[in-house]
């Protein structure tokens, strides 16, 4: 049976450690743990075939740092090291005594530089090393890759794309947190399990850090959010040096006995990292063996997330700041001209300040290379705002660099039921991850009745099951069109939103402004008509975060339905509102008379 068939009918266990195990048996002082595959083969099979006879079903290759950025100036080529690794595992798998099926994991981790705006590796060079490493496994033999211990979402995506796309090898991927749940570069859990889902890993989780017990504080919200397999790998406990050894604090017994706890909790896949041994696994699988097996099931949680913010969909209505969008701005026009991105940034700031919780980013105008515009937007966007991002462009060659780029799982802007744009998009989001809008539109045109656009959204929901994009990862907007040239435009609009919602269960956007398009004081309308569909079941709203009655009616909507339980995000928003009033009087005191400033 192979390995993706098993994830789902029976508790896998992963091996322990290695580099410690290695340190113990002969690694010396200042050498590479990879080198010993080539140094002393019989070690590392020695070690590998420990943890079979215990019962582990997968061992990891000895590879954590088998990348040619970690290898540089050892004298180690990747290749050869990779495959020495591979066979040195096959050779334990060959000879146990274990009667059962065992997988052999290319083991893959951080190349252990931050890669860009944080530091000074590109995206490209990290995906290149990558490839690199998984091409040579892949050729070796290995059955799956496991990427762990990795900080970065970035990284981790660069490592992801470079297996699936130079291999068929199932994926597991695992991040290390700090005791607040929180990665280096300062996402959290649900960043990683929106980024990890949404590329399509086989199973995601935790590793590093710290002990069990500590870690099992995170597998809930892992359980929670996740409907890929989750595996956890915690360390022996917290390592401390007494005689100049390093040892760790959690005993075989002590840490299956919390490895049991988190088995009962739901977790299908168990291991080991840093200073655990067999003894650690084999008291783990012998307690859990006991715990039944259930598989993972689909939450219906929609996700988008930055490298550092994470938005649930539904949770409550979500702002989409609009301002960084040509149509209309003559301003915004000539900074994409003159390629002024601090222009774009400022935007996106402004917003982000203003209360948007995610900021639409579209270049899309005559005469630019809106394929380069929007990636290099994107790229400046990432160093200055933590906010997610909706990639917004009607050009898919454009969105595919954009996402492929992006780091996190985006909002994007859109796909309609053309058949064009079925065919070019929905690949895209299902290889990169993100929420895809579709747009109530086709080869006919928008339809006129909210009953016409429920069955072009329908169309789009199930072209994407097709493609594998679960219903949580598609949103639908069902086109605002202008109340100022059809008096029914809202009711037909807010009609439909209401239908996709209750026929399809999906969640719902739309770019509320476009009601007033050609009306005066067009902030009534659109605030009129945004608390309509608010009230409709709005789930996201394409506004301009920096209108004061929009915003009025957002805190308002909110404190009247209760999602903002005790009007606390009602009493924050009136607050700050107080306080700017106070500055800008005192801005305008401070400001000596005309003919003073003249003269001055």
């Amino acid at each position: 049976m192979s390995f993706k068939d098993l994830l789902n009918k029976k508790r896998l266990y992963l091996d322990g450690a290695m580099g410690t195990y290695l340190q113990a048996n002969g690694l010396l002082l200042g050498e590479l743990p990879e080198s010993m595959n080539l140094r002393s083969p019989e070690t590392v099979i020695a070690i590998h075939k420990k943890y079979i006879e215990v019962g582990c079903d997968i061992i990891t290759t000895n590879t954590f740092g088998a990348n040619r950025i970690k290898l540089s100036g050892s004298g180690l080529d990747v290749e050869k090291v990779v495959t020495a690794a591979v066979i040195n595992a096959k050779v334990a798998r060959e000879s146990s005594s274990k009667h059962k099926e065992i997988f052999i994991a290319l083991d893959m981790s951080s190349t252990g530089k931050l890669l860009e705006p944080l530091g000074d590796l590109s995206f490209e060079e990290a995906y290149e090393a990558y490839k690199e490493q998984a091409t040579a496994g892949a050729k070796a033999g290995a059955d799956l890759v496991i990427i762990e211990t990795m900080t970065d979402t970035y990284e981790m995506k660069a490592a992801v794309l470079a297996v699936k796309e130079n291999s068929d090898l199932p994926i597991l991927a695992s991040f290390s947190f700090d005791e607040r749940g929180k990665l280096l570069t300062g996402g959290d859990i649900a960043c990683a399990v929106s980024l990890l889902e949404g590329l399509g890993v086989d199973a995601l989780g935790i590793n590093c850090g710290f002990g069990p017990d500590i870690m099992k504080g995170f597998v809930k919200d892992f359980l929670y959010l996740s409907s890929t397999p989750v595996y956890i790998m915690p360390n022996a406990g917290v390592p401390k040096i007494e005689a100049g050894v390093t040892v760790f604090s959690s005993s075989p017994e002590d840490f299956s006995s919390i490895m049991y706890e988190v088995a009962k909790m739901g977790a299908p896949i168990l291991g080991g990292c840093c200073g655990t041994t067999p003894d650690h696994l084999r008291l783990t699988i012998e307690k859990c063996s006991e715990v039944p097996f259930n598989p993972v099931d689909e939450k219906n949680i929609s996700i988008i997330s930055s490298y550092s913010k994470s938005c649930i969909i539904g949770e409550k209505p979500l702002i989409v700041g609009e301002r960084i969008n040509p149509t209309g701005k003559k301003i915004f026009k000539q900074a994409l001209v003159n390629k002024d991105y601090d222009y774009i940034v400022d935007q996106g700031l402004l917003q982000q300040e203003q209360g948007a919780d995610i900021l639409d980013v579209n270049v899309g105008m005559p005469g630019i290379d809106e394929a380069e515009v929007l990636e290099r937007a994107v790229k400046e966007l990432q160093t200055s705002v933590s906010l997610p991002l909706q990639l917004d462009s009607a050009n898919p060659s454009a969105l595919e660099r954009a996402m492929r780029l992006y780091n996190g799982k985006a909002l994007v802007n859109s796909v309609s039921g053309k058949e064009e744009d079925l065919n070019a998009i929905l690949p895209l989001v299902k290889k990169y991850g993100g929420v895809v809008v579709g747009l109530t539109l086709d080869d006919n045109g928008i339809p006129e009745t909210a009953q016409g656009r429920l069955e072009v959204a329908r169309k789009i929901v199930d072209r994407a099951e097709s493609y594998g994009i679960a219903k949580k990862n598609i949103i639908i907007d069902t086109l605002t069109m202008t109340v100022g040239a059809a008096s029914d435009a809202a009711k037909v609009t807010l009609d439909s939103l209401e239908l996709v919602r209750k026929e399809l269960g999906v969640k719902t956007i739309l770019g509320v402004s476009n009601i007033s398009f050609g009306l005066p004081e067009r902030d009534i309308i659109n605030s009129t008509f945004f608390a309509q569909a608010l009230y409709k079941g709005l789930n996201v709203a394409i506004i301009n975060p920096g209108s004061a009655a929009m915003m009025n009616t957002y805190y308002s909507h909110n404190a009247l339905t209760g999602i903002d339980e005790l009007c606390v995000d009602y009493g924050r928003y009136i607050n700050s509102l107080t306080v700017s009033a106070i500055e800008s009087k005192a801005s305008k005191e401070e400001k000596p008379p005309l003919f003073l400033a003249i003269k001055n």
